[in-house]
């Protein structure tokens, strides 16, 4: 489900996952594992990237409407780890999206240190309230860290899903390009950074990215619940089951 790329100091995280790299518990797990064996070997800088034309399609609806209760929240939890091993990496890295990048997508570039986005007709943004998730606080904050308090207002309770230039326009990504240069360009932007003297580039990032780590602070057991509820609420199981029926696996969350 994954690709390791090594780009001389660079460590390149490719999610292969076909056909839309959705984000099953194997595939959060194993997200989980690579993070935590580039912390452990002191890879210098990550990037992580998808297939052309598919970054992430988000969570994988099907595969978590099939979930028991029990099993749906162990889920949502280890995603949540998974978000927090992404904003307290201790290396910088930098998200290439390669393509449609909604929900689940845009929720882990967020907490990334460059976004650089494929031009093209592909979409991002946090869709959770289409499909009846609230999104919650420490997600909240991590739009409003990347895009500005306006902005992200706007984002959040709409559920918008943004083209690429819109993106640049509100700051949800910082780079657009072809999409044959998308991996490079983050590579590249990484190698930049790498350059700079490490001791101080790597002090200043952990100040720069306070906001994200204490976010994480507002996670716990009754959080997970509460979402899971709003889970398995009618309401938002209808909407679930819809998207599932009309999408396939195809579908964003």
């Amino acid at each position: 489900m994954l690709q390791t790329i090594e780009h001389q100091d660079v460590r390149e995280i490719r999610l292969d996952r076909p056909p839309v790299n959705a984000l099953d518990p194997a595939l959060i797990q194993a997200l989980r594992s690579a993070m935590a064996a580039a912390s452990s070997e002191g890879v210098a800088g990550l990037v992580l990237s998808g297939a052309p034309g598919r970054f992430s399609g988000g969570l994988d609806v099907p595969a978590l409407l099939n979930l028991s209760r029990a099993d749906l929240r162990d889920t949502w939890a280890n995603f949540f780890a998974l978000l927090s091993d992404l904003a307290c990496a201790p290396m910088p890295w930098a998200a290439a999206l390669t393509g449609h990048s909604p929900a689940g997508g845009t929720v882990l570039a967020l907490y990334a240190d460059q976004r650089i986005m494929s031009e093209g007709k592909f979409v991002i943004g946090l869709n959770e309230v289409q499909v009846g998730l609230a999104v919650p606080e420490f997600l909240y904050r991590a739009l409003r860290h990347v895009v500005g308090s306006r902005e992200a207002h706007r984002l959040a309770i709409t559920g918008l899903l943004i083209d690429p230039a819109e993106a640049l326009r509100v700051h949800l990504v910082d780079q657009l390009t072809t999409s044959e240069q998308v991996i490079p360009a983050a590579v590249e932007w990484m190698h930049e950074l790498l350059r700079r003297p490490r001791k101080a580039m790597l002090q200043t990032r952990q100040l720069a990215r306070q906001d994200l780590r204490d976010a994480f602070t507002s996670v716990n057991d009754a959080l997970i619940d509460e979402i899971v509820e709003q889970w398995f609420s009618a309401e938002t199981q209808a909407t679930l089951h819809r998207l599932a029926s009309r999408l396939g696996k195809a579908k964003p969350i």
